[in-house]
């Protein structure tokens, strides 16, 4: 038994090793799975010949990236094409993306910064937001994509890249994404609009598992060790909120390691929103096995029901 799980006991802590020293921010060498890599098929202007306005300024980007990207934030530019950029955003807490890992590849235009960046939501053919398509276009006033006003739409002189990103897990991956929806914000507080509020983020719950099997599954190139070592290390935390949203909590209460009830009142998550996460829950618990993540007490439930189950039936005849 020790001979066996020797080797599983390395790969683990190389896992564990390659995540915990994976940076924010870094350069790499491979475009080919970026959306943006041969521009010319995307329709969009191609950067022939750089100017030297243009690459100071992207200079200047990556250097605002590697000193002041939040630590929920990660960032890849390539070494060989100064036009393109990878970014991560974790899920923020107290919200339907808890956890969650989204993928945006980002392509600088001839003309920046006196226009914005285009940006491409990596969906995997899942809307789980108003903002984000699942042709991965990303609707944002800072890209020019969404309707704003003033400081809320892109400014060559002082936006950055940095704020993109930023504003896209503040205000798009927020706590009730359903206000979202152009005009909806107007039943923000009322019965009818919390309604569909909680309606809203069980649909976009259940995508955000989705899109974490399909990261798990698809993982975008250079960033493999960085999601098994994140799930590996959340799976556990993931597991336990999918297990009280079953049992009632109302989904986006995940603070911190503990699960809590955001809101008073009873509302329990829908029986259809429960029979969904049932068949994702056990999707997601072999998965995070898999990456070495915590959760023997899940699979020893499992193994426990799978055994009640093929109990022979007590065929005793009793008077």
């Amino acid at each position: 038994m020790t001979n066996k799980t020797k080797p599983v006991n390395i790969l683990d802590d190389r896992v564990d090793e390659k995540y915990n020293a994976f940076k924010q921010f870094d350069t790499v060498d491979d475009h080919s799975d970026h959306y943006y890599s041969k521009p010319e098929l995307r329709k969009v202007h191609v950067v022939k010949k750089p100017s030297k306005e243009w690459a100071k300024r992207i200079q200047h980007e990556w250097k605002v990236l590697e000193k002041d990207l939040p630590d929920t934030i990660f960032v890849r530019a390539y070494e060989d094409r100064m036009d393109l950029l990878r970014a991560i955003i974790m899920g923020p807490a107290g919200t339907p993306y808890h956890d969650g890992l989204f993928f945006f590849d980002i392509y600088f235009p001839p003309l920046y910064p006196s226009v914005p960046p285009l940006v491409n939501y990596r969906s995997g053919g899942l809307r789980l937001n108003p903002n984000l398509y699942a042709c991965g276009k990303v609707c944002l006033s800072l890209l020019n994509t969404w309707s704003g006003s003033g400081c809320e739409m892109w400014n060559p002189s002082n936006s950055t890249m940095l704020q993109v990103l930023v504003s896209i897990q503040a205000l798009v991956l927020n706590a009730k994404p359903y206000f979202n929806e152009p005009g909806y914000a107007k039943h923000a507080n009322t019965p009818h609009g919390e309604r569909s509020s909680l309606t809203y983020n069980e649909d976009t719950f259940l995508l955000s598992c989705r899109t974490m099997l399909y990261s798990l599954r698809n993982p975008p190139k250079h960033f493999e060790d960085f999601i098994a070592g994140h799930f590996r290390k959340y799976g556990h935390s993931i597991l336990i909120a999918c297990r009280a949203y079953l049992d009632g909590a109302q989904v986006g209460c995940l603070v911190g390691n503990g699960v809590q009830d955001v809101d008073e009142g009873d509302k329990s998550c829908s029986a259809r929103f429960k029979t969904a996460l049932k068949r994702l829950f056990e999707e997601l618990l072999m998965e995070f096995t898999v990456k070495g993540a915590d959760c023997d007490k899940f699979l020893a439930e499992k193994a426990k029901k799978s055994t009640a189950s093929r109990a022979p039936a007590d065929t005793t005849l009793r008077l």
